[in-house]
């Protein structure tokens, strides 16, 4: 850590509570302050952060989520660059500590959905349905519920749709998935149901989706470029002809935050090592008519890719 801190120039970190401050260790309010010297000290507010930088500090980290007010508290004449520059590389590496409570997140939003499946669609909005999972997700011991999606019909195929008083109704498709923190690590699982019945042509349709995702874990294990993996998911749904529907990318990390590299995409040559966790997320949206998108937490491991999130990916039909 320090020896980075070094290489990049940078004299001091100061993070507030997000997942980098989370990664030093800091636990609920206040602020850490890390220095080329000593442990990480805690502050209760900018001012007396500002108090633990060396005066002679001429480059200062900055949590990449410190807000504007933050910023101009700390009373420092430094340049200011993002923490990121430091902790971000550091981050991708995972032990099993990290691993297993990554384990335990995807295990429990896995559960939320399982759960789902018990729940009585018919009738029921959107928005119903959605605040009965996130009530679920906090009785599980999500600490922060990101997001959930519940999106009936022709609204599976808007990637960025928001809960509405849609009425789910049978021959509806239905897109499914749960993002939350448990402890301090980030999961999501996304699932879709059919509606007492599939669609004309949905089946076929999610199959080349789950063939996407399993071409993607095929590939990716250690010493292998992210890209790579990303490319393989595409490929398959590029071989069924609906690659004008896909989803720009099919994975991102994720970890103790939401949204983190390496990113399963065109141009990110990291390089796959044990332990890194990545959200793995094929999608296909035909607008109008319905989509479908799988996400699952995988570990990196030696052997290959492992899923945290284990629920059955076959597509399942309520029948209430």
């Amino acid at each position: 850590m320090r020896l980075r801190m070094a290489e990049e120039g940078i004299d001091a970190l100061v993070l507030r509570p997000s997942p980098d401050f989370r990664y030093l260790g800091g636990r609920g309010e206040g602020y850490l302050v890390l220095t080329l010297d000593g442990p990480p000290a805690a502050a209760t507010g900018p001012l007396e952060a500002t108090a633990l930088i060396p005066a002679s500090a001429r480059r200062v980290g900055v949590d990449p989520e410190m807000r504007a007010g933050e910023l101009f508290s700390l009373r420092v004449k430094a340049e200011l660059v993002l923490a990121s520059v430091v902790l971000a590389p550091l981050r991708l590496a995972r032990g099993p500590a990290q691993v297993a409570a990554a384990e335990r997140a995807a295990s429990a939003a896995d559960a939320v959905l399982l759960m789902a499946r018990e729940l009585a669609w018919f009738g029921a909005t959107e928005r119903t349905m959605a605040r009965r999972l996130w009530a679920t997700m906090i009785e599980t011991g999500c600490e922060e519920v990101l997001s959930v999606l519940v999106a009936a019909g022709e609204h599976s195929a808007a990637p960025r749709h928001v809960p509405c008083d849609r009425v789910i109704n049978p021959g509806d498709a239905l897109l499914v998935s749960v993002c939350g923190r448990w402890g301090d690590h980030y999961a999501e699982v996304a699932r879709v149901f059919a509606v007492a019945e599939p669609p004309e042509d949905f089946e076929a349709m999610y199959s080349v989706v789950l063939a996407a995702q399993r071409a993607a874990l095929d590939v990716l294990r250690p010493g292998v470029q992210a890209e790579e993996a990303g490319r393989a998911a595409r490929e398959v749904i590029e071989g069924s002809g609906y690659v004008d529907y896909a989803a720009e990318r099919p994975g991102r990390g994720i970890g103790l935050g939401p949204d983190e590299g390496p990113w399963l995409a065109p141009g990110d040559t990291t390089v796959l090592a044990a332990g890194m966790t990545v959200c793995v997320e094929p999608a296909i949206y035909l607008p109008d008519l319905f989509g479908a998108r799988v996400a699952d937490v995988v570990v990196c491991a030696p052997a290959g890719a492992r899923r945290l999130s284990g629920s059955p990916q076959t597509l399942h039909v309520l029948d209430h």
